[in-house]
């Protein structure tokens, strides 16, 4: 749900600074840079309930064949990589974070603090990664099934 808060407000906030500098000149300073770091974050946030809703794209023209128990350990072994590929997203962004918190690094316009982006980030894809792990080790649910 933050994510779509977050994806709204960007979207609110960029038509606001559209029409102000369509029509009177005026504009939300550094825009593009809140709008960036919103984004991240928002495509973050809603990875663990893509991963729990399955909604990641699979590609199984080679496996529509395949019997369940194959593709039971196919799915088992993606939701393993997945799991490994959000854990180390989530370790090498809460690296940057503290690198960012410890320099004070800061966009350049509004000078929003970098390090509060990887705070969101990071619990979210540490949150995919868990479930990733989960899926592998007991199963995955069918897709669309609730979980």
């Amino acid at each position: 749900m933050l994510a779509g808060v977050l994806l709204t407000t960007i979207t609110l906030m960029t038509c606001v600074s559209l029409i102000g500098r369509n029509t009177t000149g005026w504009t939300i300073v550094g825009d593009f840079e809140l709008s960036g770091a919103a984004a991240g974050a928002a495509i973050a946030l809603f990875m663990p309930w893509c991963q729990v809703r399955r909604g990641n794209i699979i590609v199984d023209f080679f496996t529509t064949r395949a019997s369940e128990a194959t593709q039971g350990r196919l799915d088992r072994f993606g939701a393993l990589l997945v799991g490994s590929t959000m854990a180390l997203l989530a370790w090498r962004s809460a690296v940057g974070g503290l690198s960012a918190w410890q320099t004070q690094a800061s966009s350049m316009m509004v000078g929003f603090p970098e390090w509060v982006v990887y705070a969101v980030i990071v619990p979210a894809l540490a949150l995919a990664a868990l479930i990733g792990f989960a899926q592998a080790a007991f199963g995955v649910a069918p897709a669309g099934a609730s979980a």
